[in-house]
């Protein structure tokens, strides 16, 4: 796994996560039937986990599908480019 994200938006991460770690403990401590808290402690968990290898997968999964839709795009280019000189040529 290669880093990703920087060094403050790693620590942003981390401070990000601490938080919403320590105050979904309060709130499940206060009412640990609500399942909300528990999704919000799990995505502060997640921030955490990403703060730490500051690695995220949802920005490689951007990224990779940004260069798949550049691909697409420069393969219909040059399809429409095919296209256009054999009618110049038909012509």
């Amino acid at each position: 796994m290669k880093p990703n994200i920087g060094i403050v938006n790693a620590l942003i991460r981390l401070t990000l996560g601490f938080t919403l770690l320590s105050w979904t403990t309060s709130r499940l401590s206060r009412r640990p039937y609500k399942d909300s808290s528990i999704f919000l402690g799990l995505m502060g968990a997640l921030k955490v986990a990403e703060g730490i290898t500051r690695f995220c997968p949802l920005r490689t999964l951007m990224i990779h599908v940004k260069n798949t839709m550049n691909m697409n795009t420069i393969q219909m280019e040059m399809k429409k480019r095919i296209i256009l000189r054999k009618v110049k040529r038909r012509a």
